[in-house]
């Protein structure tokens, strides 16, 4: 039994380990904290100490058991934890639901805009941009609309940047319009649904965004009025879980109207 215990405790201490570095790696080389990270490294910690505590966690257990307000605060921790669960894997779901809604024929390739270095596009910004690219070759009669404004420590807007990226890797410049207004996902869909009516196109659009993201983008275009297909561009493994968590968090709070 106490081999089975000291096995038990490694496992969910290399986890715990695996687990911290997943989240701390991006937050050192490139991720501002937020709160995705954040969770990600708090729950490592506590697994971490849970299971260095193990045996004596187990023992206070055993002696404390009986007692009716023990059992249940042990009943609700459970409850809590299988709900977060729950709630993580209804949420998750819908986020891969989403990123299978194929665009339809002759749909207009709004690219959402994120961060930019400078002049740089970050990492998930370039994975957005190759899965646009490759559509765009694909699909050789399809116009596209890179939306993103300016924002702190951006020294041009993300859709400027977009533009650049698309036209060094070939893409004409007739077929790229350029918003660079928008400041979020509503307005990058809102200021790309004017320019679609300007031109007298149909809102039958593909969204080029990170997978993750695709769900909340959706919804947004379902708002306004605008009939979408999704185009996602692949996260880093190493990036996934700091924008997965936090994306979590993002849908919740859509759905409780924070």
């Amino acid at each position: 039994m106490k081999k089975r215990g000291k096995i038990l405790r490694i496992v969910l201490m290399a986890a715990a380990s695996v687990c911290f570095a997943w989240f701390a790696v991006p937050l050192a080389l490139s991720v501002n904290l937020n709160i995705g990270n954040a969770t990600g490294i708090a729950v490592s910690v506590l697994l971490f100490f849970y299971a260095l505590f193990l045996p004596q966690l187990c023992r206070e257990w055993q002696r404390r058991r009986k007692r009716r307000g023990v059992r249940w605060a042990f009943c609700g921790l459970c409850s809590l934890i299988a709900g977060i669960a729950l709630l993580a894997f209804v949420e998750s779901v819908f986020m891969f639901s989403a990123t299978q809604k194929e665009p339809k024929e002759n749909a207009v390739v709004i690219v959402l805009g994120c961060r930019v270095y400078g002049e740089r596009a970050s990492l998930s910004l370039e994975e957005r941009l190759k899965a646009a690219l490759a559509y765009l070759r694909e699909h050789e009669e399809a116009v596209c609309i890179v939306s993103g404004g300016q924002g702190a420590g951006e020294d041009i807007s993300e859709a400027e940047c977009m533009y650049r990226y698309l036209l060094e890797h070939g893409i004409d410049a007739s077929r790229i319009y350029k918003e660079g207004r928008s400041t979020s996902t509503r307005e990058n869909l809102l200021y790309s649904k004017q320019i679609i009516e300007e031109n007298g196109w149909e809102p039958n659009i593909a969204i080029v965004t990170n997978e993750y993201h695709m769900y909340r983008a959706g919804r947004v275009a379902r708002a306004l009025g605008m009939d979408y297909g999704a185009v996602c561009g692949r996260s880093a493994w190493w990036m996934f879980p700091t924008h997965y968590v936090r994306e979590l968090y993002a849908i919740l709070y859509e759905w409780i109207g924070l």
